[in-house]
């Protein structure tokens, strides 16, 4: 019977049962895009990576990335984390990784401890900021159950963003932002109504006090009622910040997955090239589990 090992990881924490779980399937040669899928739903984290060998042998590694329901081109703790695992094996190159991915090319910087011991990792976005769509106010307040008084406009309206996975950004009133809880109706609702999502919606909601952050994401059309920690999500608003803010460089502390009882630290720095506006996000992960799928 073909052995497939993988590992777990907490990532975005510096504790065990912080952070957003993940599941890394260390060598995934064999396995079908269907198998794949399959995994990543019986393992029911938010999202579970799949190591394959690089196409071109100058980056380390081909890494899929698949949510409970479909494949994603790019998301920021899955890259995070298997980081994380395969530096642990000693499969970076001078405390670097470079991943193919569906999104393009993703380089992620290794971190270490005073002993050279590995602790985390920092990724940079394969995409500059794009914009698409605003959504209206009031159908995005109905998907968390708020108010439109409870969704902040002077920055920005709510606004379909990209640095290579789309999610819908929405600023919201501090105090409201314990209180939003998904509607599964609206989320269906919305989608219907707007075709332009193609039948995804992840919606990111944010309070800001400076450039500390707290947040909040909810995906449950693809199965993810809410997300401890979206890293891609957190590079895609840091970007947008700054854009919006003007300069050339920010840095952004943004913790999430408070309200879920895991609580999560991300790093954003953002900054302004010629191309646009791009995000590297990062932070801690803690090891959990190792073992075997059994296919």
């Amino acid at each position: 019977m073909p052995r497939f090992p993988y590992e777990t990881v907490d990532v975005f924490t510096d504790r065990p049962f912080g952070g957003n779980p993940l599941a890394v399937v260390t060598d995934a040669r064999g396995l079908s895009d269907a198998q794949m899928q399959a995994l990543a739903a019986e393992m029911n984290y938010s999202e579970t990576t799949f190591v394959l060998p690089a196409d071109d042998p100058v980056n380390d590694a081909r890494v899929r990335i698949f949510h409970r329901t479909a494949e994603m081109p790019f998301a920021g703790h899955p890259n995070v984390g298997t980081a994380y695992v395969l530096a642990r094996h000693g499969r970076d190159r001078g405390g670097v990784l470079r991943f193919e991915q569906k999104a393009g090319l993703v380089e992620i910087a290794v971190e270490r401890d005073a002993v050279g011991a590995v602790t985390g990792a920092a990724i940079a976005a394969p995409q500059a900021l794009s914009l698409g769509m605003e959504l209206p106010i009031a159908e995005i307040a109905a998907c968390v159950g708020l108010s439109s008084d409870d969704i902040a406009t002077a920055a920005h309206k709510p606004v379909n963003a990209s640095v290579g996975v789309k999610f819908v950004l929405t600023q919201v009133e501090p105090e409201a932002l314990a209180r939003a809880t998904p509607d599964l109706a609206a989320f269906r609702k919305l989608v219907r109504l707007h075709g332009e999502l193609a039948g995804r919606l992840s919606l990111f909601l944010y309070a800001r006090d400076g450039n500390t952050i707290r947040a909040r994401m909810f995906a449950p059309l693809a199965g993810t009622w809410e997300d401890p920690a979206t890293g891609s999500a957190s590079a895609t608003l840091g970007a947008l910040l700054l854009l919006l803010d003007g300069g050339d460089k920010a840095a952004f502390t943004i913790t999430q997955g408070v309200e879920m009882g895991r609580p999560s630290l991300l790093k954003v720095t953002s900054w302004r090239a010629e191309d646009g506006y791009h995000s590297r996000v990062g932070g801690s992960c803690i090891p959990m589990f190792r073992g075997e799928a059994l296919l």
